[in-house]
């Protein structure tokens, strides 16, 4: 499994925090179309206007596959500017 992480830095905590909660009323619809996602987690810090997004995948292929979705798609206003966006391997996981 893969996850791509991308950070956004400089948004206001009113905006962060209204963007979060637009996201958790939006994620139940599921991922948007031609995405091959098998999960997303939304991590905030308002106070330091921080926002990471994490994207899982299965393989490799998948994640190749929706990259041109994720360009698309346009980020909530008011969280920041993209600062970084990595990929990495999960190397364990556990939800309790």
């Amino acid at each position: 499994m893969l996850a791509r992480v991308t950070t956004w830095e400089g948004g206001s905590p009113e905006e962060i925090r209204a963007a979060a909660e637009d996201m958790r009323t939006r994620v139940a619809s599921g991922p948007p179309e031609g995405m091959k996602t098998s999960g997303f987690t939304m991590l905030t810090d308002p106070d330091s206007g921080r926002v990471l997004m994490l994207g899982f995948f299965d393989s490799e292929d998948d994640l190749r596959a929706s990259e041109a979705v994720l360009k698309e798609m346009n980020p909530p206003p008011g969280i920041g500017e993209r600062t970084a966006t990595d990929v990495y391997e999960v190397a364990a996981e556990a939800r309790m």
